[in-house]
């Protein structure tokens, strides 16, 4: 399965030539409009930069090789009462699974866990206010017991909400030898890879 970072949230998965963008963006400082066409856009809450879903140019209707699965979470750690539901999904195909855990904002419980299962790699905010921070969002990637971790939602000026943390944080919990800095938004998911891998942004 192919990853392609678009930015903030926003990922293109692509199998077999079937495209999904998750969270499409708008009104982020820093980054352009958003441009991006897939057969499919799903979104894991809607707030104006994960749901711009008309961001997005769909493709004619096509046989999906992806299974998806939703589990509900929260958008803070007060159940949801000061912002909502988020809604984590797991993407399988090719042999792999990804998990987005869009803007998850508590640690997940058992039962969560359970219903996400096994995963080759996790999509997860790290920039914290609106989502967990650093820590808790390496615990998260911890309980999940995922090969790899991508980070997402968070600053890295002049890209990203303006109050959010940059991902150094993040990446100093990780041994330095597990860090593995891109030199493109690419990520070919074949369930090898091991640590935290970081997209550049293009």
């Amino acid at each position: 399965m192919k990853l392609t970072w678009l930015g903030h949230a926003c990922f293109l998965l692509e199998q077999d030539g079937y495209r999904i963008v998750t969270d499409p963006y708008t009104g982020v400082e820093g980054y352009p409009p958003l441009a991006a066409s897939a057969h499919q856009v799903v979104c894991s809450h809607h707030h104006f930069d994960h749901d711009a879903v008309d961001c997005v140019a769909l493709l004619p209707p096509a046989e999906s090789p992806f299974s998806v699965r939703e589990v509900e979470t929260c958008h803070d750690d007060q159940g949801g009462a000061p912002r909502g539901a988020n809604t984590v999904r797991v993407f399988t195909a090719g042999g792999v699974s990804v998990a987005h855990l869009g803007d998850l904002g508590h640690q997940l419980t058992a039962e969560q866990l359970a219903a996400i299962g096994p995963v080759d790699a996790v999509l997860v905010p790290v920039g914290g206010v609106y989502t967990v921070d650093a820590a808790g969002a390496k615990a998260v990637c911890d309980a999940i017991g995922a090969k790899c971790a991508v980070p997402m939602h968070y600053r890295h000026a002049p890209y990203g909400l303006p109050n959010v943390a940059g991902v150094e944080e993040f990446l100093a919990l990780w041994p330095a030898e597990a860090v593995h800095r891109l030199k493109g938004p690419d990520l070919e998911v074949n369930g090898e890879q091991r640590g935290v891998f970081v997209p550049a942004f293009q």
